[in-house]
This record gives structure tokens, sequence and C-alpha cells, in this order.
């Protein structure tokens, strides 16, 4: 069985993401939701805590607690790394590197990076975080000849800065967004549920002569990340 403040964190969720609670609406006094609950007042603030550190609340001193304004949120536009969208937040980003190894490319790696099914690849799998709260698990996929000279460190934790800093011009990306909900492991890795609804997101990023340059798979947690379209 879920502790009690996990299941109010998602009760809670859950209304807000149902519209009960609009953005920007002031939260029930932390007593009235205690006794809603039928939860000590220390167990409900867990959950209110919780749900501050996803960025779904927000308290303002003297005021209560709120339903946030803003998540995390990718302009799409352009081509931009996590690090750079988590930064221009005013957040701090982070990443922890799960595995990291040269392979033959698959399928659909072949077919997006636009290379031969003899050449190798370096695939990585990380999770990301904003604020050390975790926002997305990841599979990039890079191919190896590009990064050969690279230290390890320059393609795990600022790739497009190295790039950057090596003479390369960032071009456009091709970006696809579905639903998705999270299995064991994604659960395990970003300290959700299992279940838990999630942005998936591919994306090819090319370099400005049009070669691809890095092919990923994103499944961003729902609630702590949204993508938005400006048009001009």
């Amino acid at each position: 069985m879920l502790p009690a403040y996990i299941r109010i964190h998602d009760a809670i969720k859950h209304d807000i993401d149902q519209g009960i609670w609009k953005i920007g609406s002031r939260l029930p006094s932390e007593r009235d939701l205690s006794d809603s609950f039928d939860v000590s007042r220390m167990t409900l603030r867990q959950a209110i805590t919780l749900l501050v550190d996803e960025g779904i609340l927000e308290r303002r001193v003297g005021s209560g607690t709120y339903v946030a304004s803003q998540r995390v949120r990718d302009k799409m536009r352009g081509t931009t790394s996590f690090t750079e969208i988590i930064k221009s937040q005013g957040k701090e980003p982070s990443s922890q590197l799960i595995s990291y190894k040269r392979c033959y490319p698959n399928d659909k790696e072949i077919r997006h990076l636009e290379i031969t099914p003899k050449s190798y690849i370096i695939r990585m799998e990380r999770v990301r975080y904003a604020d050390d709260i975790p926002v997305v698990y990841e599979v990039t996929s890079v191919p190896e000849k590009l990064i050969r000279p690279f230290k390890r460190e320059e393609v795990t934790e600022h790739f497009f800065q190295t790039l950057t800093n090596h003479g390369y011009i960032i071009g456009k990306s091709q970006q696809t967004i579905s639903a998705d909900i999270a299995d064991k492991k994604l659960a395990s890795y970003l300290a959700i549920e299992e279940g838990h609804a999630m942005l998936a997101l591919t994306q090819t990023s090319y370099l400005e002569d049009g070669r691809p340059f890095e092919f990923v798979r994103s499944k961003y947690v729902a609630g702590r990340f949204e993508f938005y379209l400006e048009n001009k």
C-alpha cells in the first residue's frame, strides 16, 4: 500500500489535472485539507511539500498555497538543449548517467542518424533533473566518429556546448510528441508511481549543414514539464 502522503499527493494532483482547482487558485488551509483527508497535518504537509517541489503548487508567504502558474516549459521553436531550457527558467540542471556504451545502431538509429548498420554509435541513458527533481529519462544516440575527439564528460554533461566550442553550428531539429505511461523502470528512475502519465518525445537534431548529430528518445514526467507552441 502506498504511504498516505503519496495518496494525498496523487489525489490533489488529479483534482488539479481535472480542473477542479484552477491555475492560480488558492488551496484550502492545511487544517481543512488534513481534516478532509483524515490525516495529521504533518502527513498533509509532506504531500504539499512534494507537490511544491514538483512545481505543481507554490507557497506564498503570508497568503497560502496556490496552484502554480508555471511548470518547467519548453517553447518548441528551434533546437535547444535540456540544460539551456532549465537554466532559462532559473533552475539548476543536473544529470545522472545510467549507461554509456559504444555499439552498433538499431534500425531507428540508422534511419534517424543516416548512418550504415556497421557505423558505431554512442548510446547513453540519463535521468535529467531540475533543482534536483527528476524531470526526464532519456536515451541519446550520437555517431561515434563525430564525438571521438571529445572527452566522455563533454558528451554526457554539456554536449551542445561542446559541439559549439569545437566550431560546429547547431541547426534545426525534428520532434514528435505522444502520450505514454510510466512502467516499473521509469517509475523507479523518476520517483513516480507506475502508470503515471508521461510525455514521450522523439527528437532528431541536425548541424547547420544538414547532418543529423543526435537522436533522442525522452520520457518526461507529466506535471513537471510541459511543451508549448508559439507562432509569430
